[in-house]
């Protein structure tokens, strides 16, 4: 698989204070704070997670798990991603505050201080880490805890600023719910929890990079090297290409292993022949060289987020029909 390697260092410097109103943050209104912490979370990349990782709990059951054990993996799930979403948000506060999709943050618009954001980040941390381990199970604990530090300093310190790979190494911070949910059930990890750790592997570049693409100008802006930047859509288009191939032949790996049976593998089919049209489409419109509405990358992105919803319930619903 040819993959990009360029690598480029963009915004080093951090920022004394925050864009913004001069007003103290504490002497917002409360209900308006308390909104802001909740969106230093990231709440709707938490459900995404939170698909990726349920369905897994009933694969791994091969039926109903425990209904208390799904809720505190789920509460220690979104505790652990929104600290790192939140630490995540900290350090980028700098380039947060010239980028268009990001401008409306809580660090940008003074709602909340640093200080109070990194003391917020650590926090969940601690309680997510101590909520597993206490109430789920310690290998629980240390891949969510692993997962949070690999977004926060592999991706967000290391990677982001200075690679094109950046997403596709990082993605494995997001790819780690699926083992946290097998073994929140089983307290041990096997084939099944990998395989599909590896379908969202392979799912995150494809997913992220026609945003990417859409939103080019606001990473060009801060020196954030996402391919989409440093590449023409035509070779963006190419790599989204190899991905989507290899992911989709990752999802069909369950059933001849023995994980699934024929309604997952009918949905991974069908799904996954269209998130090929999709690829193919987009790659084609690339070819041509059209720019703006005409490329159309967003079709894919959107497509992106139903095909992994409807992949995880079939991985749900499957073990019901065998």
């Amino acid at each position: 698989m040819s993959l990009s390697g360029v690598c480029v260092t963009a915004v080093e410097s951090r920022p004394a204070g925050i864009v913004g109103t001069s007003q103290s943050p504490s002497r917002r209104p409360i209900g308006a704070r308390a909104m802001a912490f909740v969106a230093l979370t990231k709440p709707r990349i938490i459900e995404l997670l939170l698909i990726t990782t349920v369905p897994v709990m009933f694969l791994a059951q091969q039926g109903v798990p425990d209904l208390k054990l799904v809720l505190l993996t789920c509460l220690g799930g979104y505790l652990s991603a929104g600290g790192a979403n939140a630490l995540n948000m900290y350090i980028d506060r700098d380039i947060d505050a010239l980028m268009d999709r990001t401008s409306q943050r809580p660090l940008v618009t003074g709602m909340v201080s640093p200080r109070e954001c990194l003391a917020f980040g650590i926090t969940l941390a601690v309680v997510s880490t101590l909520l597993f381990g206490l109430t789920v199970n310690w290998l629980s604990a240390w891949l969510a805890l692993g997962a949070l530090l690999f977004y926060v300093v592999v991706y967000t310190m290391i990677l982001k600023r200075r690679t094109s790979q950046n997403i596709v190494w990082g993605g494995i911070a997001g790819c780690m719910p699926v083992l946290i949910g097998w073994s929140a059930v089983t307290n041990s990890l096997s084939w099944a929890p990998v395989i599909l750790f590896l379908v969202m592997f392979f799912w995150t570049p494809p997913h992220y990079w026609p945003l990417s693409m859409k939103v080019r100008e606001d990473y060009a802006r801060v020196g954030v090297p996402m391919l989409p930047v440093v590449a023409s859509n035509k070779t963006v288009a190419k790599q989204i290409v190899l991905y989507s191939w290899v992911m989709v032949a990752v999802s069909l790996l369950l059933t001849p292993l023995g994980y699934t049976g024929w309604f997952y593998t009918l949905v991974a089919l069908v799904a996954g022949g269209w998130w090929l049209w999709e690829a193919h489409a987009l790659q084609n419109r690339a070819k041509t060289e059209v720019t703006g509405a005409k490329l159309k990358e967003m079709r894919l992105f959107h497509w992106s987020i139903t095909y992994v919803s409807l992949l995880f319930v079939a991985v749900a619903v499957d073990p019901f029909l065998r």
